[in-house]
């Protein structure tokens, strides 16, 4: 057995997914030895469920996070005012089938995402201030017992393989 899958943002890996049409490479030695190994499962969760690139900025509305939005006390919206709640609600969900589908264990994902973000998101203003919580596809691989890690915490992900495997 080559170890765990991963679940990775397609940004972190190159990939101009991202709302601006750009990408984020995350360049790490482990994340090539766990490309060579097979273990990589790459998605852009806002791309799974049909989000265009680019897209409008989009915020979890009202300092909320992405366990509010799964619970429906709290919505995705965009600079424009646009509600994409279901959107990202969709994207979620096929991050977690994904994720399910293929064994994946833990997720590495861009940090400050309302889908993505683990440590850090944005508070709805748009203002660019930052709050601790998480995005909503986060919130239900976390939900569902899969270990997330932001790309600042790779260090400590490759701690955890090391000893789980």
């Amino acid at each position: 057995m080559t170890g765990a899958k991963i679940l990775v943002s397609a940004c972190l890996m190159g990939h101009a997914v991202r709302y601006d049409g750009k990408a984020k490479p995350l360049i790490h030695p482990a994340l090539q030895r766990w490309g060579e190994e097979g273990r990589l499962v790459t998605i852009c969760p806002e791309m799974s469920a049909g989000m265009p690139v680019p897209r409008p900025p989009a915020e979890i509305a009202d300092a909320a996070d992405g366990a509010d939005v799964l619970s429906g006390d709290a919505r995705v919206a965009e600079i424009t005012g646009g509600d994409v709640t279901g959107g990202f609600l969709q994207a979620a969900e096929n991050a977690l089938d994904l994720a399910r589908e293929t064994g994946c264990r833990y997720a590495l994902l861009i940090d400050g995402s309302p889908s993505c973000g683990s440590g850090f998101i944005y508070d709805g203003s748009f203002s660019g201030s930052r709050r601790k919580g998480e995005g909503v596809t986060a919130a239900l691989l976390r939900q569902n017992g899969i270990e997330v890690f932001s790309d600042r915490e790779i260090g400590l992900l490759v701690e955890r393989i090391e000893v789980d495997g």
